[in-house]
């Protein structure tokens, strides 16, 4: 279980270097104002942050994602391997459920580190260097919003939080099994790494895919307030409203480059974590074997699992 744990670590924050210019501007597209928009669409977006924030601008808000999705990886693929040993039989559906009960629990984590990225996103957007700054990194953003408005202010959106993790680490672990088994990736095959990079980065778009309305519905609750005023007052409100003035169109906004990021940063991810784990564990089956060797083990192995 601990080599699952690490693998997912090291996976998380290879992605988030990966992805996180893609996720600034898909944060942008979705709570933009749709009555004085700034950006006409995704490549607009990009260039208006380089153009004005510059390339940093791009990875605003990147702590709380470091920080956090390096350790949520790390407890998502940690659940996902301990629980696909309890279930015992590596089924589709086994598959499923230990992907959602690895969503549920790193919601956790998720829920106020997505807040604390969401709000370092949208500061002094449109400005080079940001001369109001209200928070000045992720934790302190967090504490401010917790002095202000407690607990609940920084698990706002949790149940919004908690509706795209559960079928969406459910479909993306699902579709990732079913990519590698069709694919026929075995550590022989000279192809298995640019085979893996596909499976993974087709399993993210899959996953996104599945529940990206309510992540904008999600980014919606998060972003609200940040002027000082709440626009909604829960998540059916922030629906309703979103619906009335921007038609179904609105539960697509920002998702091309939101694709765009899950195809790299879901490719980078699960190749780092399968090849971690493959390594690691081979190097357990020659340690175990050469401690056959011996006269008297100083420990008794197990055998390692597979991924």
């Amino acid at each position: 279980m601990a080599l699952d744990f690490a693998a997912g670590c090291i996976g998380g924050a290879a992605g988030v270097l990966v992805g996180h210019p893609f996720d600034t501007v898909k944060v942008r597209l979705q709570v933009q104002n749709v009555d004085r928009p700034l950006y006409r669409g995704t490549y607009h977006c990009f260039q208006s942050i380089i153009r004005q924030e510059s390339m940093l601008g791009l990875y605003k808000g990147i702590g709380s994602p470091m920080m956090g999705l390096t350790f949520i990886n790390a407890i998502v693929f940690g659940v996902q391997g301990n629980a696909m040993r309890k279930l015992g039989r590596d089924t589709p559906l086994n598959q499923f459920l230990a992907g959602a009960s690895a969503g549920t629990i790193q919601c956790v984590i998720c829920c106020p580190m997505e807040l604390a990225k969401t709000r370092m996103q949208l500061q002094g957007t449109g400005e080079k260097k940001s001369t109001r700054k209200l928070y000045k990194n992720s934790l302190d953003c967090l504490v401010r919003i917790y002095n202000k408005e407690g607990i609940r202010g920084i698990n706002r959106g949790m149940v919004t939080t908690l509706i795209r993790e559960m079928p969406g680490f459910g479909v993306y672990f699902l579709a990732y099994d079913s990519w590698t088994r069709y694919l026929g990736c075995e550590p022989e095959d000279p192809y298995m790494i640019l085979k893996l990079l596909f499976a993974g980065g087709m399993s993210g778009i899959a996953s996104w895919i599945s529940t990206y309305p309510v992540d904008v519905i999600k980014s919606r609750l998060q972003a609200d307030g940040v002027g000082g005023v709440n626009q909604y007052s829960g998540i059916m409100d922030c629906v309703r409203q979103s619906l009335k003035k921007e038609g179904w169109r609105v539960f697509t906004r920002g998702l091309t480059s939101t694709l765009l990021r899950a195809f790299p940063v879901n490719a980078t991810t699960f190749a780092t974590v399968t090849l971690f784990l493959m390594y690691m564990r081979e190097g357990e089956e020659c340690s175990i074997q050469d401690s056959e060797h011996q006269p008297v083990p100083l420990q008794p192995q197990t055998q390692p699992t597979s991924l």
